[in-house]
C-alpha cells in the first residue's frame, strides 16, 4: 500500500483509489468479476455494511468515504438497505450514477442528484412515513475517482417508537439488519457516537451476537467533538481496544456535521478540518500517530481489512461453489433423467417409439386384435338353425331379434378377455408398484364398457347407414334368412367394433399414461427432494422443467465462478 505519510492532503475521492490501484485491484476484480456473473445469487460476496443506533453518524462515514451525499437527520433516515456500488473508470470520463429500486431504474447525471432520489425511492418502497422496507435500493456510481467497493448502509436501531412510527419498528430494523451481519463473508462497520456509553448500543451487542470474537467487526466512533469534558481517556482506551476487545480493533473520525453541511462545507474540507481537529487535540493526537484516526486512515485500513477478508474468503468461496455445482448437477440430473424417463414411457404407450418392437404399441395390437374381431366367422349352417329354431310370428324378410342378440353378445364376449390380457401385458411391461392402482381402475372401466356393450343399441341413422352400406356391396346366392341376418350382425358388429376399439385404447391410455405419469413424477420428486416442496413443484408440469432450467443456469454460473476462483488461487 501506499505509505500514510502520502495520504496527507489527499481529497477523500482519491484515498480510496490510491490503495486499491495496486494492491486491492485483483481482489475487487474477482469480486467484480463474480458479481458480473450474477454469483451472489448463489454464494455470498464479501461486502461492507454499516449499522449504527440511530443519529450515530453511520451514513456520514459512509459518505465520506464514497464522497456521495446520503439522507440525513435526525430520527429513522435510512429507512432501506442502501446498496452503494463504486466502479472505477478510466480517467477523463464523465462522472455516472444509475439508481435501481423495483421495476425502476434511472441514470444520474451529477453526484449532488443522489441524495434526493434516495429520498424520494424510500417513500415509494417504505412509504412517506417513518416505517422501513426490506426491499434494496441499489446505487451504481461509476468514477475515476473512486474504488471498485460495495457498502451497504441499514437503518439504525431504534429501541422505542416514537410518532408515527409502527410499535414494532424496533425488531423490524433488528431482523432487516441481522439478514446483513450474520453472513460470514460481510464486513460489519459498527458507528458509536463517542458521547454515548459504548457498552449500551445495541448496534456492538448485534454485532457481538453474530461475530462474538470481533474477527470481522471493526467499531468506529464519532463525533469525538461532542465528548464531555473528563470523558477523553475513557475514549482514548476504547480506540486502543481495552474496553471492549475486537480483533480489528477501533478507529476514530469526525465527519461533517449538520452545521458543517448548512455551511456547505465541501467533503474534502471536511477531511483537511478533521486532521486538523486531531493534530492539535491534546488527547487525540496520539491516536492519529497510531494510524487510528480521520478518514483517511480509515479508508486505509479498511482497505486492508477488505484484502484480507477476500483473501480469505476465496477459497471458502471456491469450496462453496464446487459443492453446490456437485449437488445442484446432481439434482439437474436426476431431473433430466425423470423426463427422460417419462418421455420414453409415453413413447412407449402412445406407440411412437422407434426403438420398441410392435408387440409394445398399444394401438397397434390394438388395430389388429379388432380386425381380426370385426371378421364375422358364424357358420350358415348354425345361423339357419339357430334362426329356424328362434323362429316367431315375424313376417318373412325380418330377422328373429333373438337369434341376432344371441349372436351379437357372443361376438363381443370374445373380445372381452383379449383386452384385459392386453391391459394385464402392459402393466408387466412398466412398474408394477406404481401402475397396480391405475390397472384395477382401468380393468373396471373395461368391464363397465363391455357391460354396456351387452345392451345392443346403435342410433337408428348411423345403423341405417351402415346397413345400407353393407347391402350395396356384391353377395353370393343363400338362403333369404341368413342373407337377412348376416347383414344385421355385420352392420352392428361394424358399429360396436369401432366403438369398442376407440374406447378401450383410451381407458388403457388414460390409466396408464395420464393418471400413471402423475403418480410416478410424485413419487420420485419425493425421492428427489423430499416431501417439503413436492406440491409446489407438482402444481403443473412446467414446473419441472422450470426447476430444471434454473438449475442450468445457476450451474452455469457456478461453472463460471469456479474458473474465475481457480485463476485467482493460481
Amino acid at each position: 500500500l501506499i505509505p500514510s505519510a502520502q495520504l496527507k492532503g489527499q481529497g477523500v475521492n482519491g484515498t480510496l483509489y490510491c490503495h486499491y490501484e495496486q494492491k486491492v485491484r485483483p481482489y475487487i476484480d474477482l469480486i467484480d468479476s463474480l458479481r458480473s456473473l450474477g454469483v451472489d445469487q448463489d454464494l455470498p460476496l464479501p461486502s461492507i455494511a454499516v449499522i449504527g443506533d440511530q443519529s450515530s453518524g453511520k451514513s456520514s462515514v459512509l459518505e465520506a468515504l464514497s464522497g456521495v451525499s446520503l439522507p440525513r437527520g435526525s430520527g429513522i433516515v435510512t429507512r432501506c438497505p442502501l446498496e452503494l456500488k463504486m466502479k472505477k473508470i478510466r480517467a477523463g470520463e464523465p462522472w455516472k450514477g444509475k439508481l435501481k429500486y423495483r421495476d425502476n431504474e434511472m441514470d444520474l447525471n451529477e453526484p449532488h442528484s443522489v441524495e434526493q432520489e434516495i429520498v424520494k425511492a424510500q417513500n415509494i418502497m417504505a412509504g412517506t412515513g417513518s416505517s422501513i422496507s426490506s426491499e434494496l435500493i441499489s446505487l451504481k456510481i461509476e468514477s475515476s475517482e473512486v474504488p471498485d467497493l460495495t457498502l451497504i448502509d441499514l437503518p439504525g436501531i431504534a429501541r422505542v417508537a416514537v410518532g408515527n412510527q409502527p410499535k414494532d419498528i424496533g425488531e423490524r430494523i433488528k431482523g432487516l439488519i441481522q439478514t446483513f451481519i450474520k453472513k460470514q463473508e460481510t464486513i460489519n462497520l459498527v458507528v458509536v457516537p463517542s458521547n454515548v456509553d459504548i457498552a449500551t448500543t445495541e448496534a456492538l451487542k448485534m454485532a457481538k451476537e453474530f461475530d462474538p470474537t470481533g474477527q470481522r467487526t471493526l467499531g468506529i466512533l464519532t463525533k469525538p467533538d461532542l465528548i464531555d469534558k473528563g470523558n477523553e481517556e475513557n475514549i482514548v482506551d476504547i480506540v486502543r481496544n481495552l474496553v471492549i476487545e475486537l480483533k480489528k480493533g477501533y478507529m476514530i473520525v469526525k465527519c461533517r456535521g449538520q452545521q458543517d453541511i448548512k455551511k456547505k462545507l465541501s467533503l474534502e474540507e471536511a477531511i483537511q478540518n478533521e486532521r486538523v481537529f486531531f493534530e492539535q487535540h491534546s488527547y487525540f493526537s496520539p491516536l492519529l500517530d497510531d494510524m487510528k484516526a480521520t478518514i483517511p486512515l480509515l479508508a486505509e485500513k479498511l482497505t486492508n481489512e477488505l484484502v484480507e477478508h477476500i483473501s480469505v474468503s476465496a477459497p471458502l468461496c471456491l469450496h462453496v461453489c464446487l459443492t453446490d455445482i456437485l449437488k445442484h448437477s446432481m439434482q439437474w440430473y436426476s431431473l433430466c433423467k425423470l423426463q427422460s424417463y417419462y418421455d420414453i414411457i409415453s413413447s412407449i404407450i402412445k406407440g411412437e417409439e422407434k426403438s420398441q418392437d410392435q408387440e409394445s404399441k398399444i394401438f397397434n395390437q390394438v388395430r389388429e386384435k379388432f380386425e381380426n374381431w370385426k371378421r364375422l366367422e358364424v357358420g350358415d349352417l348354425d345361423m339357419k338353425n339357430s334362426i329356424k329354431k328362434n323362429r316367431g310370428k315375424e313376417l318373412p324378410g325380418f330377422i328373429n331379434y333373438s337369434t341376432f342378440e344371441k349372436f351379437m353378445k357372443e361376438h363381443i364376449e370374445k373380445a372381452e378377455a383379449p383386452s384385459i390380457q392386453l391391459l394385464f401385458a402392459i402393466v408387466l411391461c412398466l412398474i408394477e408398484d406404481i401402475l397396480k392402482k391405475e390397472s384395477h381402475e382401468a380393468e373396471k372401466m373395461l368391464y363397465s364398457q363391455f357391460n354396456m356393450e351387452r345392451i345392443i343399441f346403435s342410433q337408428d341413422v348411423i345403423y341405417s347407414k351402415v346397413l345400407s352400406t353393407l347391402k350395396s356391396k356384391p353377395r353370393l346366392p343363400q338362403d333369404a334368412d341368413v342373407s337377412v341376418m348376416k347383414d344385421h350382425l355385420n352392420t352392428y358388429f361394424e358399429i360396436a367394433s369401432d366403438r369398442l376399439a376407440n374406447q378401450i385404447p383410451l381407458i388403457i391410455l388414460y390409466h396408464t399414461v395420464n393418471q400413471f405419469g402423475t403418480e410416478l413424477q410424485k413419487q420420485i420428486l419425493q425421492l428427489i427432494q423430499g416431501d417439503k416442496n413436492v406440491n409446489e413443484l407438482l402444481s403443473e408440469n412446467k414446473d419441472v422443467a422450470e426447476k430444471r432450467n434454473r438449475l442450468s443456469k445457476r450451474l452455469e454460473r457456478l461453472s463460471e465462478a469456479q474458473e474465475q476462483l481457480n485463476k485467482f488461487s493460481v
